[in-house]
């Protein structure tokens, strides 16, 4: 890209009262980010919705110091960046209206990955949580997903660390500059993100971690992935702000039901009641719902051994019969139908059972 142009961006993102939909209006108005500077001021102030106090921002002084620094920051430390016009842009963030205009990134992402999901959740993880959690990545890995969260306490750095132990992409969205890491102890897991995905910011590298960023942060977390998964939350908390936008840009949610008595399951109880939000009781769910296994993607065989008393009993049955329909597995097994069809979902996952049409099932 011309440099010139990536300045204009810079001071384009950092322009008082001016945020990303506002910016990508000017841009489509005068064709490109260098343009824009180009304008006088009663011009710009003529637009729809910018008006005398948001045009301001073509006078500010300082802006284009302060985005050189910028500049001469990311080539100094050769962050990556992605402009929302051009074709390397993450495709679901382009059809976010909010998205960023630009990006940093640092590590070896891969956005070809057709399979990925934010996980979200509390910071203040239960034992309950973290289980689920770690049977849930387990029962998905086999799918090889790109894995999305905020590399804060609790649900994200387990999300993060699962990625890792199972080889699995992920990627970490963060609400500050890419020059740090927040929370600190946390930078001991960064060389190893980094050569499994990587980090990405629309922050520069003079923001520093601040609370009031996070709404930034999370509107990227639930626009680069399919879907939102939510393990745990209180009844209020920035997860659910996360299932919002996440719902807002017509993407799926998740949310993993728990007891009414716990203070972290009320907000995932809250959006399955409401209807924002599947319920989540097992990794085959995800499939299930967002159509995966009806890809080319290969799903490895698991060992016997990983098949509990139900799933052989299942299993078993459909090997002596070649082939059959649910209602009648789930009463030749004597077990409710609703239960046969999340094991059939957990075998398919699994790699020992697929699908049929005339909704047949069958053992591979």
């Amino acid at each position: 890209m011309d440099q010139q142009e990536l300045l204009s961006l810079l001071a384009l993102k950092k322009a008082p009262l001016i945020g990303d939909i506002m910016a990508k209006k000017l841009i489509r108005t005068y064709g490109s980010a260098t343009a824009v500077f180009e304008q006088n001021y009663r011009d710009i102030a003529a637009i729809e919705g910018i008006g005398d106090k948001k045009a301001q921002f073509i006078k500010t002084p300082d802006l284009f110091a302060k985005a050189e620094k910028e500049l001469a920051f990311i080539i100094e430390n050769k962050l990556k960046y992605r402009v929302y016009y051009n074709d390397d842009y993450p495709e679901r963030l382009k059809y976010c209206v909010d998205g960023p205009i630009l990006f940093f990134e640092k590590g070896a992402i891969n956005w070809g990955n057709p399979y990925t999901l934010s996980i979200v959740g509390t910071r203040q993880i239960t034992s309950h949580g973290a289980a689920f959690l770690e049977k849930f990545m387990a029962e998905i890995a086999p799918l090889k997903p790109t894995i999305v969260s905020g590399y804060a306490y609790g649900v994200d750095i387990l999300a993060h660390k699962l990625c890792l132990d199972y080889g699995l992409q992920t990627i970490a969205v963060m609400a500050h500059g890419l020059n740090q890491t927040y929370p600190r102890n946390h930078a001991a897991h960064n060389e190893h993100v980094m050569k499994n995905g990587g980090f990405i910011s629309d922050f520069w590298s003079t923001d520093t971690f601040d609370r009031k960023n996070f709404l930034g942060r999370n509107r990227i977390i639930a626009g680069l992935s399919e879907a939102t998964v939510v393990i745990e939350s209180a009844s209020k908390g920035g997860s659910l702000v996360t299932a919002d936008l996440a719902s807002g840009y017509n993407r799926e949610v998740f949310a993993v039901p728990g007891r009414i008595t716990d203070k972290y399951a009320a907000g995932c109880n809250s959006l399955i009641k409401q209807a924002k939000a599947h319920m989540l009781t097992t990794g085959a769910d995800i499939p299930y719902i967002l159509g995966w296994q009806e890809s080319n993607v290969s799903i490895q065989k698991q060992l016997f051994v990983e098949l509990n008393q139900e799933e052989r009993a299942v299993y078993s049955y459909l090997k002596t019969v070649e082939k059959e329909l649910l209602d009648i597995i789930a009463l030749q097994i004597k077990m409710p139908v609703h239960k046969t069809a999340s094991i059939l979902m957990s075998l398919e996952l699994k790699g020992v059972v697929k699908p049929l049409p005339g909704k047949l099932f069958t053992v591979t």
